[in-house]
């Protein structure tokens, strides 16, 4: 029989991209995961990784004991909160994955400050320019921005967001009129390519008709990282599409405006994403999302 400490090692092999890499999560030699890792298949008398793959790759079995045992040991987690009557303990660790540009500017300064005030806390960080959410190695909270494709999950808003087409005046002085999104086919287009959103298709609605027109775009630049486009188009290099959230300062200086104006993209509100109902969550998840969601509207 498994112990909850072999949970624990497995799921952090799981989470981690090869061997070397789960050692140095868990401060130990690769050589001795290797072998405690064996140890386990021996107790359960099967395979849990691929060991010829040059990343980890779990087996069918693994796949299922690291879903499973994510959830046991989230409900061993309750079970000892309830138990032990510390309701005014916040301990133990945040797991955290965001997107890049959104989790550099909001959530680490905010996961920093929740850190000091209750120090008892450890939190773990993720930023990608494509956040998921991987059963196996499910974060307590993953903030997203955008369209949404995973309807499983617990979403909560944390804040309204819009998206805007945005050039800096330098671009629109020498560039071809813009006087419809038709227009946009004969300028130079910026894509920033995240969350596995189609980023050279932009649909803009008319705010008053509701027309809905979709325009391919043939961007000269595109980046992962919505920073580098932001320079770029602030550069006078193009036209960008950006979240509001995002470019606040830039709008106020001037040093980007709107384009087309009358017309509006979609939608992309800030969320939460979570796997459990508020009755169902630790205390740390929920006091760490009932923080962000106090503190956050403040910084936008």
């Amino acid at each position: 029989m498994i112990s909850s400490q072999d949970l624990e090692f497995f799921t952090t092999i799981a989470g981690s991209r090869s061997l070397a890499a789960a050692a140095r999560k868990l401060n130990v030699t690769p050589p001795s995961v290797s072998q405690r890792l064996q140890n386990i298949e021996r107790k359960l008398g099967v395979k849990l990784v691929d060991r010829s793959a040059r990343l980890i790759s779990l087996t069918a079995e693994g796949e299922v004991l690291a879903g499973k045992g994510q959830q046991l040991l989230q409900e061993l987690e309750h079970l000892t909160e309830d138990v032990s009557g510390k309701t005014l303990t916040i301990s133990g660790e945040i797991r955290l994955v965001s997107s890049l540009g959104f989790g550099e500017k909001h959530i680490g300064p905010l996961a920093a400050e929740f850190q000091r005030l209750y120090p008892n806390t450890t939190i773990e960080l993720n930023l990608s320019d494509n956040p998921k959410w991987s059963v196996h190695n499910s974060p307590d909270i993953l903030f997203y921005i955008g369209y949404l494709q995973d309807s499983a999950l617990k979403r909560i808003v944390l804040s309204k967001n819009r998206r805007l087409l945005l050039a800096s005046p330098q671009y629109l002085q020498s560039a071809p009129p813009l006087r419809s999104p038709g227009d946009l086919e004969h300028h130079r287009c910026i894509a920033l390519r995240e969350n596995d959103e189609d980023a050279t298709m932009w649909r803009l609605t008319h705010t008053e008709t509701h027309e809905v027109t979709s325009v391919r775009v043939n961007p000269v630049l595109s980046s992962n990282v919505s920073r580098v486009t932001k320079n770029w188009s602030r550069d006078g290099q193009g036209i960008i599409q950006r979240s509001e959230w995002d470019v606040k300062e830039e709008l106020e200086t001037g040093r980007l405006v709107r384009v087309l104006p009358e017309y509006q993209l979609a939608e992309a509100d800030i969320v939460a994403l979570l796997s459990s109902e508020r009755f169902n969550r630790s205390r740390k998840v929920s006091a760490f999302l009932d923080f962000v969601r106090q503190r956050l509207p403040d910084r936008l």
